[in-house]
């Protein structure tokens, strides 16, 4: 049975919900939660996975990352659990990071508040004894990395025969990093009674062949995308700042202080989320008005009337609430949450840069979002520059810029002959530079530049640079759960500065593609244990730059390797491979 929902855009809207989250048979509490949160409207993803889901089915669900599939297995796992008694853990949620692990943990946690349901998350580089202990006194959900919830059934501090739901999340991504035997292994100590739900982002062979041994008679949901063609994104200059969760509002403010537009767009994803980004930018200041599906027609008249008018230079809305309002052509558009799909993303940006006027497009930034960043690069066409946020020394530069600019504004104009006399007055007994500096403070001070100013740590930007993985043989290759470094540099150095020789017993095959080509870790290792037959686990360090790339293979292998990969195509191309000689 397979199920395509259609692409975010074709949702129909109305008041309130629409068709609802109450539609698809959702409690009471569950429903006054999303109502606190400020949701909405269901996702796709979710308006088609929690209707089987609730019923007891498995599901095999195709969804990019940030479609909203953690409510879309969190929501009907927080029902199923709360209809009857249940022994602990009741359910298991396997993800492949620990990043992925600490945001799926908060979310059960955050929608099962009133339900009040127990979750601890475990995974590598955490001491076992806090993780030991949770579990001891029983919980209802754990949220997992393999590696962890391996290491822990085989010490039998967790246990999964009572385990009534498992969701596998980012499938693709854990079996990319070489977890597909551990996944085998936590499976098969759970019972044959059990719901199981697998979403990924992408569908090849090997997701359909572990859904085979793991769903039973699933439905088949995947989210039809609807295509973006080449040059459809509007011409204008886009940014994303990459900025870690705590320091979102305080990023976006900084950045809203830096542009200073006067008509901007500020888009987020629920109504409590506007509510609290209008009250933090009007106390920085700004003229700033909430939209969103909560509001009275009445309200949202008065809103929009104020925003036409200049009266309000700053509009916070959700995508619902800007669905068919006349606005007018905006200078800015701010997305304070990276939109869930790249028809989303030309949506909002298409407010801007119309009829041939400069438009900016900007993105606040959670790290884990820059791959769905790229995505959207790939199907628009179109370059996002990702820049570090603007530091305090910027912004009291720019200040002192918009001070010394509406200080020369005022001498051109024709109004100021009834304070020369008081300025001659002050020149006649002090120094006139003194005298022009103390009036720029007082122009300053009244632009709220001396408001003090918080610093905002910056994030690493994972761009397509040289790849490095600690992955050695026996290891996982990109193993974030063990606790493996995986960004650019993060791989000491040994010999030569910038290159690590191939491990005793190991050596490097050269592939002749690299990020300029698309390739990823997950690729390469695909690739290879695809179409050579090989344990990833025997692969060692992966080493990808803009043309090329190193993967350090058994000495035994190597032949073998070079030999199959040779005849094979890597992202549907056909490379050159061969042993490499430094």
């Amino acid at each position: 049975m397979k199920h395509e929902a259609p692409p975010s855009s074709a949702i129909p809207s109305a008041h309130g919900f629409s068709p609802g989250f109450a539609a698809l048979g959702l409690e009471a509490r569950l429903l006054a939660t999303l109502d606190q949160l400020g949701y909405e409207e269901p996702t796709p993803i979710q308006r088609e996975a929690i209707p089987p889901l609730l019923a007891g089915k498995d599901v095999l669900g195709q969804a990019a990352t940030g479609t909203g599939k953690t409510a879309a297995f969190t929501l009907p796992l927080l029902q199923r659990l709360a209809q009857g008694a249940n022994a602990r853990p009741a359910a298991l949620i396997l993800v492949p990071t620990r990043e992925l692990a600490v945001q799926v943990g908060e979310a059960v946690q955050r929608y099962g508040k009133e339900l009040r349901t127990s979750v601890v998350t475990i995974y590598g580089g955490q001491a076992f004894g806090p993780q030991f202990q949770a579990l001891k006194r029983g919980v209802d959900v754990v949220v997992a990395t393999p590696g962890r919830a391996l290491d822990h059934i085989r010490r039998q501090t967790l246990k999964l025969a009572q385990v009534r739901v498992v969701v596998l999340d980012e499938a693709d991504e854990m079996l990319d990093m070489g977890f597909a035997d551990d996944l085998d292994a936590i499976l098969e100590q759970t019972p044959a009674t059990k719901q199981t739900a697998l979403f990924s982002a992408t569908m090849p062979p090997r997701i359909k062949s572990i859904a085979h041994r793991h769903l039973t008679h699933p439905v088949e949901i995947s989210i039809a995308k609807e295509p973006v063609k080449a040059g459809t994104a509007p011409r204008v200059q886009q940014t994303a700042y990459v900025v870690a969760k705590p320091y979102r509002g305080a990023a976006l403010a900084r950045v809203l202080d830096m542009a200073g537009p006067k008509s901007a767009l500020v888009f987020c994803r629920t109504r409590v989320e506007v509510d609290e980004v209008t009250v933090m930018l009007n106390g920085r200041g700004h003229r700033a008005e909430a939209i969103h599906g909560g509001m009275s027609q009445p309200q949202r008249d008065r809103v929009m009337q104020a925003f036409r008018t200049g009266q309000t230079e700053l509009l916070v809305a959700t995508d619902v609430a800007a669905r068919g309002l006349d606005i007018p052509s905006v200078s800015h558009v701010i997305n304070f949450d990276l939109p869930s799909s790249a028809e989303v993303y030309v949506h909002r940006i298409g407010r801007t840069g119309r009829a041939g006027r400069e438009g900016a497009a900007i993105t606040i930034l959670d790290p884990r979002e820059e791959r769905l960043l790229r995505s959207i690069e790939q199907i628009t066409k179109a370059k996002v520059t990702v820049a570090p946020v603007p530091s305090v020394a910027d912004l009291l530069a720019k200040r002192l810029e918009r001070t010394r600019a509406a200080v020369q504004e005022a001498m051109q104009a024709d109004d100021i002959g009834e304070f020369r006399g008081v300025a001659e007055a002050l020149a006649a007994s002090s120094d006139p530079f003194t005298l022009a500096a103390a009036a720029m403070k007082l122009v300053f001070q009244s632009q709220g530049g001396d408001r003090v100013e918080e610093d905002i740590p910056a994030v690493p930007v994972r761009r397509p640079e040289p790849y490095r993985s600690m992955q050695r043989p026996g290891g996982r290759a990109g193993d974030r759960d063990r606790g493996a470094p995986s960004r650019p540099g993060n791989r000491p150095s040994q010999g030569r500065p910038g290159r690590v020789g191939p491990m005793a017993g190991m050596t490097r095959i050269y592939i002749g593609a690299g990020w300029s080509a698309g390739i990823t870790p997950g690729d390469l290792v695909g690739a290879i244990a695809n179409e050579a037959r090989i344990n990833s686990k025997a692969l060692g360090g992966i080493e990808i730059l803009d043309r090329f790339s190193l993967v350090e293979v058994p000495d035994a292998m190597a032949s073998k390797i070079i030999d199959v990969l040779g005849r094979a195509r890597i992202k549907g191309q056909k490379v050159v491979v061969r042993l490499f000689r430094e």
